[in-house]
């Protein structure tokens, strides 16, 4: 008999469709902000007007910038933003930009809630993984400040309470977390996302598409979440070939948006997910390969190899992608190649003297260890890195 528990997250709304500047005068009022910290991508406060029109919206409530967050969200950055906020006095963070600045977010608003002022002492809040799959996480004080997201790609991070900072000291991506590290409140804008790259909405796009697919093909799936998954795939399947024919359609945008948006449920509630999540994480804190390129490549390999623990789900996701009864690994690399986007490590600059490193760390990232298919070691992994190399 099925059984389980579904538990909400601690966000309050998802609003879409709307111009994100109009959204958040609203929600600041509503929150009675007074000190708003913007954290936001470079790219866009150099190159477009984005951030200064979100700045002059918020008037005397702007209390500060912070453009400066690198790829993977490196220790050094979010301690920096944490100690400018502080000084600002901040009792709101807004970002508007990609995975990096939204974990740099949570990652601030950890710093604030936790009194911490250099990177050394993030390791007191950092989950231990280990190499059995065993954790341990701290205790974590609630964030010091909450948050507002207006994503720009769509990786999809903003709908979890997690977050993942690289020591990059040590080369790792480490994860953090507590309830209240998930928004406020997300704001979906499709024209915000214009001015993103190609290759990053699209790429970030396959990252939802990989959240959507390790849900349906989780070990605890739960029915809420497997419908929203069903629902994402339709949507980002068309969605994703839609803007890569035209960058303006601003429908096709605001369908991945909500797609990524659904490919998040089960993360909400603690569906599990799989290899393709796990060694992703180990290739962006340890190879620095940007996370939709992780999917891009791993997800394939890792379906191909999960197909005899799980063929009657992974046919779920073929239908979904509107190709019953074809392997869904097939249909997965058909809709990456034809949005142009790579698909062997060797494309993005892993080296092929890494990849036991690679093997080695990726027993150390939860997911890797409630695969559906059991991976009881680091040469298992190098299997799977060897035939996506």
């Amino acid at each position: 008999m099925l059984s389980g528990v579904y538990r909400f997250p601690q966000m309050e709304s998802v609003i879409f469709g709307r111009p994100y500047v109009e959204v958040m005068a609203g929600e600041v009022e509503r929150i009675e902000a007074r000190a708003v910290f913007v954290l936001a991508s470079g790219t866009l406060a150099r190159e477009t007007d984005l951030v200064e029109r979100l700045q002059q919206r918020l008037g005397n409530r702007f209390a500060g910038l912070c453009a400066r967050i690198g790829a993977h969200t490196p220790r050094t950055d979010v301690v920096a933003a944490a100690n400018m906020a502080r000084e600002a006095n901040a009792d709101l963070i807004v970002t508007l930009g990609g995975g990096s600045v939204t974990d740099a977010a949570k990652m601030v608003g950890l710093c604030l809630g936790n009194d911490v002022t250099t990177p050394e002492q993030l390791d007191n809040f950092r989950a231990h993984i280990a190499a059995d799959g065993t954790a341990e996480r701290p205790a974590v004080n609630p964030p010091g400040a909450r948050m507002i997201a207006i994503p720009t790609t769509l990786s999809a991070g903003e709908f979890s309470a997690g977050a993942g900072c690289t020591d990059t000291e040590r080369h790792v991506k480490e994860s953090f977390s507590h309830p209240q590290m998930i928004p406020r409140t997300v704001i979906l804008d499709p024209a915000a996302s214009v001015p993103t790259p190609e290759w990053l909405f699209l790429s970030t796009g396959i990252r939802a598409v990989d959240h959507a697919v390790e849900d349906i093909c989780s070990l605890n799936g739960q029915p809420l979440s497997e419908g929203a998954a069903f629902h994402a795939l339709r949507l980002l399947g068309n969605g994703l070939p839609a803007v890569k024919a035209d960058a303006a359609d601003l429908d096709a945008r605001l369908d991945c948006q909500i797609g990524a948006w659904m490919s998040m449920v089960g993360s909400q509630t603690g569906v599990s997910k799989g290899a393709s999540h796990g060694i992703g994480h180990v290739l962006g804190g340890t190879a620095n390969v940007p996370h939709g390129y992780t999917s891009c490549i791993m997800l394939p390999h890792v379906l191909r190899f999960n197909l005899e623990a799980n063929a009657d789900k992974q046919a779920r996701v073929s239908e979904a992608l509107g190709h019953p009864g074809a392997p869904a690994a097939d249909v997965v690399l058909a809709l990456i190649s034809g949005l142009g986007l790579p698909t062997r490590l060797r494309d993005v600059g892993v080296r092929e003297d890494q990849l036991e490193l690679i093997a080695q760390n990726s027993m150390h990232d939860r997911w890797v260890h409630t695969n559906p298919r059991k991976i009881d070691g680091p040469a298992v992994i190098r299997t799977l890195l060897d035939a996506a190399w």
